[in-house]
């Protein structure tokens, strides 16, 4: 009896198959884009032996260190995350009489709002340990960034009667004169700690 030959299969269009899957796939998947936190680094300086001090008044400074078990000091009493953004809000605070364990306050006019306004001299200065997890870091930053996000919303609807972000931008910058974000931040040190 003689053998049967196998026929072969035409695998010609196989290529072509496989390429329009690659491509199916690259078109139909998303890439996680890393995102990073805003914030604007200082101008290098023309001289770089040049060093310039800055005197600031010691009321002025809100700080903020995370040891690296993640508990968090504020101008060196301890406290809970949760309380963080509240207390950085009473800090910032621009509508207030002047208190000496505050920041100070200068007036300033600001286009858009018709009589002049205070605003604060206070400065958020935020600095780690090296052993501080990044989780714990951006939970600080999300608080001390919140802090401000509701005082701006607030001014806003004081001075606009809108919520600040349906403000067009000229009121929007109005409001970040008012309070304009500053946050510092230190390099990483090793404080250890509680």
């Amino acid at each position: 009896m003689a053998k049967r030959a196998t026929p072969e299969i035409n695998a010609s269009s196989m290529a072509d198959i496989a390429f329009l899957l690659l491509i199916f796939f690259l078109v139909t998947t998303t890439m996680d884009v890393d995102t990073g936190i805003q914030r604007q680094l200082p101008p290098i300086p023309e001289n770089k032996d040049q060093k310039t001090d800055v005197e600031v008044n010691k009321r002025n400074i809100y700080l903020v260190l995370v040891n690296s078990r993640g508990n968090i000091s504020v101008n060196q009493s301890w406290m809970d995350i949760d309380k963080l953004r509240e207390d950085a809000k009473r800090f910032i605070n621009c509508d207030r009489e002047d208190d000496p364990t505050l920041p100070e306050m200068e007036e300033i006019t600001v286009e858009g709002i018709k009589k002049p306004v205070k605003t604060s001299k206070g400065i958020i200065s935020l600095q780690n340990d090296r052993g501080t997890t990044y989780g714990r870091y951006i939970e600080v930053q999300n608080e001390l960034v919140a802090a401000y996000n509701e005082i701006r919303n607030e001014a806003s609807r004081k001075y606009f009667n809108k919520p600040y972000d349906e403000l067009n931008d000229e009121q929007q910058e109005a409001i970040r004169k008012i309070y304009p974000q500053r946050i510092s931040e230190a390099e990483p040190k090793n404080y250890g700690g509680k």
